[in-house]
């Protein structure tokens, strides 16, 4: 029974997976000219236009608003921390989460300060709160032990994350950031991204929350462990996020799909959610036109996961760069309002025209609604994403 029930699940997401289509070059092409026919040199707010333009795409409308956005925090908790690979206990997830609902996080500080909604959700603590709850399972297991969890919490948890980004589109909002609190999700994080990039989990691990040298190591050789006794299949991201990831991983990423469905932009925040995104996109490559980069985080991994992301060289990646790694969505709300600075731009001001101005030669050739993925048959509108 529970094996037809997997089957099921995953011919659910399969179907979901088909129904992604790549964002609308044409619409993207409009807002360019928009973009250059305003009274300013030509690409001169930079990073600014190229998501204006990547927004416009994907709506399908060259009218651009940002009026109503969500910050949605996965608040899950993570067996692997039994090896010593964090500062703190499991407890800590519980606290943060329910300061969540008071207003007493940073993230939550900062959404009242940018106009932005937060909502916590509880797709996997071990303790039971106040936070609304979708849980999955209380937290999942120690995978340097046994597997994170069963290949069919993992599809669930990811589909739990679709629906929650289709309910806020039919509640109006326009732009979905991504955020996540759960104790040793660095280690679950680099753990997936090792697997999916190829690389060895020494080069993308960093110290969280603030190892020592000995945490670190612990923490390196966990995920070591775990990749080595499970073997995570690289072509299955699947595989891969139910033997070594997490349940906030796994959420994440149904957001960033269920984003690409409903045409919605999905802003990410720091190394964690990069990694859910990059677990997305392995699943189905046309969501990468549907992302959003906030920032690169100082975690050593991330910068690796942004440039899968973006096919764009290191010193390229376009994102910002503060040295921030809270996690929470901090990184994707403080973004925010520098990205409204730039709508403001592009809704209101004069254009070359209007001004009596002869327009600006374009001598760069520089084209930014060519940014978003190159069309292949992997992602062709109608061609069905395979997981």
């Amino acid at each position: 029974m529970k094996a037809e029930k997997g089957n099921n699940l995953e011919k659910e997401l399969q179907k979901m997976l088909i129904a992604i289509h790549p964002a609308d070059p044409c619409v993207a092409e409009t807002a360019l000219k928009r973009w250059n026919s305003i009274a300013k040199p030509l690409h001169s707010l930079g990073k600014l236009e190229k998501d204006i333009i990547q927004i416009a795409g994907m709506t399908g409308d060259p009218n651009v608003h940002l009026d109503k956005k969500a910050l949605l925090v996965m608040c899950a908790d993570n067996g692997v921390v039994e090896e010593g690979v964090t500062q703190t206990g499991q407890e800590v997830t519980a606290i943060v989460a329910e300061n969540f609902l008071t207003g007493n996080t940073s993230a939550a500080i900062m959404c009242r300060q940018a106009g932005v909604d937060l909502f916590p959700v509880d797709i996997g603590m071990v303790t039971d709160t106040k936070v609304p709850d979708v849980k999955i399972r209380y937290g999942t297991a120690n995978f340097v032990k046994e597997p994170a969890m069963t290949r069919g919490e993992a599809v669930r948890a990811i589909l739990t994350g679709i629906q929650i980004a289709r309910d806020k589109k039919k509640e109006g909002y326009q732009i979905l950031c991504i955020g996540e609190m759960g104790i040793g999700n660095t280690t679950t994080s680099s753990a997936v991204a090792s697997v999916l990039l190829g690389k060895e989990p020494e080069e993308l691990t960093g110290r969280g929350a603030g190892l020592d040298d000995s945490g670190l190591q612990k923490k390196i050789q966990a995920i070591c462990t775990g990749i080595e006794k499970h073997h995570p299949r690289a072509d299955d991201p699947v595989d891969v996020l139910a033997k070594v990831g997490g349940l906030d991983i796994a959420g994440m990423a149904g957001i960033c799909l269920g984003g690409a469905i409903e045409h919605i932009p999905v802003m990410l925040d720091g190394f964690i959610s990069d990694v859910a995104a990059l677990l997305a996109v392995h699943l189905c490559p046309a969501v990468k036109d549907y992302l959003l980069i906030s920032h690169v985080s100082k975690e050593p991994g991330a910068g690796m996961v942004l440039r899968e992301l973006t096919a764009e060289k290191a010193s390229d990646v376009h994102g910002m760069n503060l040295g921030m790694c809270l996690g929470e969505g901090t990184g994707a709300v403080a973004y925010l309002p520098v990205l409204e600075l730039g709508l403001s731009v592009y809704q209101e001001m004069s254009t070359f025209a209007e001004n009596q101005i002869e327009d600006y030669k374009d001598y760069t050739k520089e084209n930014p609604a060519k940014d978003s993925p190159e069309k292949t048959e992997a992602n062709i509108g109608g061609t069905p994403c395979c997981m």
